[in-house]
């Protein structure tokens, strides 16, 4: 039975701040012995970065890791098995220096820990980069996998979320830039030739952050065209590729921050009142495998012919192509938003205990947030957990709202494709 995302944080917390207690001198001890009989590389050469749970979080951090890239480092990364794939969307590390913990068990947990600590070592990396907002787990990951330059976010003054001293390295967290620049502070601190404090005392311009379009092949592209078109077909409905419109509407959102979640009952009316002004276009309703039976309660109630259920019909791999066929797309904010971004789709998202200024999508994005006195309500002060059972931030977004923002995109579609 895979851990649930409260068991994690618990975890984190009463097993984490204790470990973090005990195993911080040990570090420290090394670290002077080490430095006292040799002196760490000048630059980083085998570059690790740890980002477990957020799979949105490999497609932010690409600016990044293409800037370690060009200054000659060979790059690594470390991910929950659950969610790989994500990066390979670019395929910017190799498949070979991809390394996960499988986290569906505490004893998998425990096991592929140390089999990765082992490996850290055994590949000699220099460099590890937590980009973790403050998790006490990837602190200990960092501090014990041998690197002897170990970068990441460290609170300073401020008050909890104490991880302990596992970094070489402290760079200050800014709350009010956008999570890809943070991730860029990050590089600084990595690459710098001497020590700041805090790191990192730089001008980060928004040239910086620019994402590279996944490279699509061309049968896979044909392959969910077929696809989508058989079902349309089998479903009695007039549908040619690049002739209608295809819009995607991605409902749901992780359990991860489930105050995320626009209402079933306002995707479905958004659906009635897309169709209501583009009659002749199809709507694909997306969800992964597991999320069949949430989407079809959208679509059931919306009623709409051209609307379909489109959840477990494409692999994540095909995501891209899917991605680059269709129009526009509206998602709650969620993975969806920022895989899309790597193509040229242009999305619709919807903010409410998140802020677009810190996790806006880095593509072609339209965000919808209703400014709340109260939002946003998680960051990493609170490990992005909310005491809200009432989304009213979500709440306040309106059918109207959402549609006007479709049509500002389809306009942008069709004139970009000359239709």
């Amino acid at each position: 039975m895979a851990i649930s995302v409260n068991t994690m944080r618990a975890i984190d917390h009463w097993v984490g701040v204790p470990l973090c207690a005990l195993i911080s001198p040990a570090v420290a001890l090394i670290d002077t012995i080490k430095n006292a009989f040799s002196s760490s590389p000048q630059t980083p050469k085998k570059l690790l970065f740890i980002e477990l749970s957020e799979m949105g979080s490999a497609i932010l951090v690409d600016p990044a890791m293409r800037n370690a890239q060009a200054r000659g480092a060979e790059l690594y990364f470390l991910i929950f098995k659950s969610n790989r794939a994500s990066l390979t969307l670019l395929n910017t590390v190799k498949p070979e220096n991809i390394f996960t913990i499988d986290s569906s068990s505490v004893g998998n947990l425990i096991k592929d820990t140390f089999s990765f600590l082992m490996l850290a070592r055994r590949h000699r990396i220099d460099t590890v980069i937590d980009l973790e907002l403050f998790s006490r787990f990837t602190a200990i990951l960092t501090g014990l996998c041998g690197a002897r330059r170990r970068v990441g976010y460290h609170i300073f003054h401020g008050e909890g979320l104490w991880r302990g001293f596992m970094l070489t390295r402290k760079v200050h967290y800014n709350p009010h830039i956008h999570i890809t620049k943070n991730f860029l502070s990050l590089i600084h601190a990595a690459f710098a030739t001497e020590i700041e404090v805090p790191f990192s005392k730089i001008q980060i311009p928004d040239s910086e952050v620019r994402l590279e379009q996944a490279v699509i092949n061309p049968a896979a592209l044909e392959t969910v065209r077929t696809r989508i078109e058989k079902l349309a077909k089998d479903s009695g409905i007039a549908y040619t590729s690049g002739k209608e419109r295809l819009i995607l509407i991605n409902p749901n959102a992780s359990d991860l921050l489930p105050q995320r979640r626009w209402a079933q009952q306002r995707f479905s009316e958004l659906i009635q009142a897309i169709h209501q002004r583009y009659p002749q276009d199809l709507i694909l309703i997306t969800g992964s495998p597991a999320e069949l039976n949430y989407v079809e309660k959208v679509r059931s109630v919306a009623n709409v012919k051209n609307a379909l259920n489109f959840a477990g019909q494409v692999s994540f791999a095909e995501l891209p192509p899917l991605y680059t066929l269709s129009d526009v797309m509206v998602t709650n904010d969620s993975g969806p938003g920022h895989f899309s971004a790597v193509t040229p789709l242009r999305t619709v998202v919807l903010f409410g205990p998140e802020t677009p200024a810190l996790y806006g999508s880095a593509g072609n994005s339209i965000a919808i947030t209703a400014n709340l006195a109260c939002s946003p309500c998680v960051s990493a002060a609170n490990h992005r957990k909310t005491p809200c059972q009432d989304n009213v931030c979500m709440q306040a977004i309106t059918v109207p709202q959402v549609l006007e923002k479709v049509r500002l995109q389809l306009d942008a579609a069709d004139k970009a494709k000359g239709r």
